[in-house]
């Protein structure tokens, strides 16, 4: 039983490492989206200047980080399955 432990230990190690890939990526894919949408860009009035312009950036990503750990858009899910589908193969 202690022998069967050790081993599910690194697997479980694994599949956290790559689930955080995995979310990693689905934030990359949701925060160029919400760029493309126009999200972060400044109003033209009443905007909040350079400063605005130069720290929308990672609003959007924080944005599509929270969106991601809310269960985002289930990109994440299907990259980790198709992920470690082949790291069990190979």
């Amino acid at each position: 039983m202690i022998g069967g432990a050790k081993l599910r230990a690194p697997a479980v190690k694994a599949d956290t490492e790559l689930r955080a890939v995995a979310d990693q990526l689905e934030a990359s894919f949701l925060t160029e989206m919400l760029k493309s949408a126009g999200l972060g860009k400044s109003r033209d009035s009443f905007g909040g200047g350079a400063g605005e312009d130069q720290f929308s950036s990672f609003l959007v990503q924080a944005q599509a980080e929270k969106m991601v750990a809310a269960g985002g858009i289930g990109l994440s899910e299907s990259l980790f399955n198709a992920l470690k589908g082949r790291t069990r193969e190979g």
